[in-house]
């Protein structure tokens, strides 16, 4: 097509993936464009701006490395990411909820057994955790793999501190025992601020946000024949849980940190169960 102009470029080049022979992945970049020129038009977004957001693009995968992922930051503040999870992950009534993955999850974690102080020096207040791992019938879940990983005192994870280099700490990957338990102990998790050094910062300070969310532990469990749980558990209290930067809060995930002990040798305790549904039948092929 020669003579492209605002009004017909869209079809044009959605005419160019008549070739596809993906039809899924059809469907969405001819779902893309039209959204995409869509908003181009509506903003009428001018050559200045269209610089500054290929800019702003740019930076935000600079900003990516093997122990951040700015754009994950970028979908969880703008909502995508908590929508997909609302969409793609909804099981019976009774299982857990979801939530966002978040940025700081990384695959090398210390292997543990039950039991285990997985603190290993980071700073905060001593947590012990028990938690149980059930089906929707309330059966244990044996041999249940239960990754976990949370911000220390500081609101920092292992990741975020140049001088520990490799080394894990506030984190860990269990297994259940044939009652589908896990305990070990940790410390307790602080409310923080995402990273504000960054493009996605940079978007929050513009568009008058707060980049703060609640302090939660991350989990994510995953067993045979069973849907992978991706989820938190939220403190109790939190002055951000109904305006966490990320909106991941759910009711439901929020849990009580209690303590006990004097002041001075005070632990907290949480106790969860953890309610997994059945894995859901796998999707027929879109691209035959």
């Amino acid at each position: 097509m020669r003579n492209i102009d605002e009004h017909n470029i869209t079809d044009a080049v959605i005419a160019r993936l008549c070739d596809s022979q993906d039809t899924r992945h059809k469907e969405v970049m001819t779902s893309l464009i039209r959204h995409l020129h869509g908003f181009v038009r509506d903003v009428r977004l001018t050559e200045r701006e269209w610089e500054q957001s290929i800019r702003f693009l740019t930076a935000t995968g600079q900003k990516c490395d093997d122990k951040r992922q700015e754009f994950i930051l970028l979908s969880d503040v703008l909502g995508v990411s908590m929508l997909t999870v609302a969409m793609n992950q909804s099981w019976p009534e009774g299982a857990t909820e979801a939530t966002v993955f978040g940025p700081f999850h990384v695959e090398d974690a210390p292997r543990c057994d039950s039991g285990a102080d997985i603190a290993h020096g980071a700073p905060g207040k001593p947590l012990d955790v028990d938690i149980e791992v059930v089906d929707l019938q309330g059966q244990p879940v044996v041999g249940a793999e239960v990754d976990t990983w949370q911000a220390d005192e500081d609101g920092l994870y292992d990741v975020q501190r140049p001088e520990l280099g490799e080394t894990r700490r506030a984190r860990g990957v269990f297994l259940t025992d044939a009652e589908g338990k896990v305990r070990f102990s940790s410390v307790l998790p602080t409310s923080y601020p995402v990273p504000t050094d960054g493009p996605v910062g940079e978007l929050l300070l513009a568009t008058g946000r707060h980049p703060w969310r609640p302090s939660h532990i991350h989990f994510r469990i995953r067993a045979p024949g069973f849907a992978t749980l991706i989820t938190h558990l939220f403190q109790e209290g939190d002055s951000y849980l109904d305006s966490d930067v990320v909106f991941g809060v759910r009711s439901s995930l929020i849990a009580n940190f209690g303590h006990h002990g004097e002041d001075n040798q005070a632990r907290h305790t949480l106790r969860h169960r953890f309610v997994l549904a059945h894995a859901p039948a796998p999707r027929s092929s879109t691209s035959e």
